[in-house]
């Protein structure tokens, strides 16, 4: 078990004070910090603190597979880590994206690769040839657009702003079954003349602003967000994108996962992000970076998404929150640590016989080991090989402990 020092990606959506005071850092920092990776993807693997100095976690798996992973994660993912784990912070909207699934990820690496687009390209779409399901907890108020919503809703939405540019797009979506008015609706406008697209958005901002002005509650929060959107990007079809899909507000500790083909944007926020080791990103809007539109529609889900939030069980007398999800790349916990429990030893609930990323949310854990012991402060996280479990924990103040494994 060792001490982990996640890596820093800086992107311009990111926070300068988000991360950096989580993890105990100066604030504000120079640049926005959008990312904080724990895992052994190879674009940036996170780093053990040992006794010897640092060493890439993204070495020692190649290093000794059967200790780092375990004989039987191998059997089932070869030999390297299947999940990644990210400290996510958002102070502005994240690109419109989708992810592939494997057999999408597969086709599209390759054909990138006998095209001769380097894997560093910006205009690269794929970097890997995985999928990439992916759970996000909230650790602060967090603000999002996942998964196409009901065409009801979406509807009822779109009336309601009163602009009567909408009214075809309306009777396109309604005159059919959901997926196929939403696949209709979204090509239409992702596909849409840049000329007819500025008109377009306009009106809507517009219709936005007079339903804020109005007063009325319903779609307040949709409203707003196209109207930040279009600020933000004006004439992007991704601002109307945003009346089709899930608006969402969720509390810390609750979580959204997305698997492949589910449509998203995160707007504001931050939380704990679990996802299998990919960089595969499909983006088609909010964003000035390569949007490739023909190979989003690919390999977009437009069914709907309706109920987006992830459940939960809770497992040891209430010691650990899992939160359910179908990906068999991770599974996901959080291990509380409070009343009666603090200034004692547990035993943290039996996890998968795997290797474990431990990553301190709140208060001081003492992390024990077969080979050793490492305390955790908010921010800190360590890694467990799968051959140093299972592991014990100890706190003197209420502390709240994120648990990465391999899924079951």
């Amino acid at each position: 078990m060792h001490l982990l020092r996640g890596a820093v990606r800086t992107y311009a959506w990111g926070s300068r004070t988000a991360i950096a005071e989580f993890t105990g850092a100066p604030s504000p920092t120079p640049h926005p910090e959008a990312e904080l990776w724990f895992g052994a993807h190879p674009q940036d693997p996170a780093f053990l603190q040992t006794g010897d100095g640092e060493r890439s976690l993204l070495d020692a798996v190649r290093h000794d597979p059967d200790g780092e992973l375990g004989a039987e994660l191998r059997s089932r993912f070869g030999d390297a880590l299947p999940f990644l784990v990210k400290v996510l912070a958002a102070d502005e909207p994240l690109s419109l994206q989708a992810h592939p699934s494997t057999e999408q990820a597969i086709e599209g690496y390759d054909r990138e690769d006998r095209l001769g687009i380097p894997l560093t390209a910006p205009n690269r779409n794929y970097r890997d040839r995985s999928h990439k399901p992916e759970i996000i907890v909230a650790l602060s108020p967090f603000e999002a657009l996942a998964g196409f919503a009901p065409a009801a809703r979406s509807i009822e939405m779109m009336r309601a702003l009163e602009v009567p540019g909408l009214d075809p797009y309306i009777n396109l979506l309604s005159g059919q079954a959901d997926a196929d008015g939403l696949r209709a609706l979204f090509t239409t406008w992702i596909t849409c003349p840049q000329p007819d697209l500025d008109v377009l958005v306009s009106a809507v901002i517009d219709g936005a602003i007079n339903y804020v002005r109005s007063g009325a509650t319903e779609f307040e929060r949709e409203a707003k967000t196209v109207l930040e959107l279009g600020e933000r990007y004006p004439g992007d079809a991704g601002v109307l994108a945003s009346m089709l899909l899930n608006r969402l507000s969720l509390q810390p500790g609750e979580a959204i996962y997305l698997s492949a083909g589910n449509l998203h944007a995160y707007l504001h926020g931050m939380g704990v992000e679990v996802m299998a080791n990919s960089d595969n990103v499909l983006r088609g809007g909010l964003t000035p970076k390569h949007v490739d539109v023909p190979e989003l529609l690919r390999v977009l889900d437009f069914e709907p998404v309706r109920d987006p939030l992830v459940p939960t069980e809770t497992l040891g007398d209430g010691a650990e929150l899992v939160y359910r999800t179908p990906a068999p790349e991770f599974a996901v916990s959080v291990l509380t640590i409070d009343g009666g429990h603090l200034g004692h030893e547990i035993d943290a609930p039996a996890a998968y016989d795997g290797p474990q990323i431990l990553l301190c949310a709140e208060g001081s854990v003492t992390v024990y080991a077969k080979s050793d012991s490492v305390t955790l402060q908010r921010g800190a996280a360590a890694w467990v090989a799968a051959d140093d479990g299972p592991i014990r924990l100890q706190a003197q103040e209420p502390s709240r402990l994120f648990r990465v494994t391999v899924g079951f």
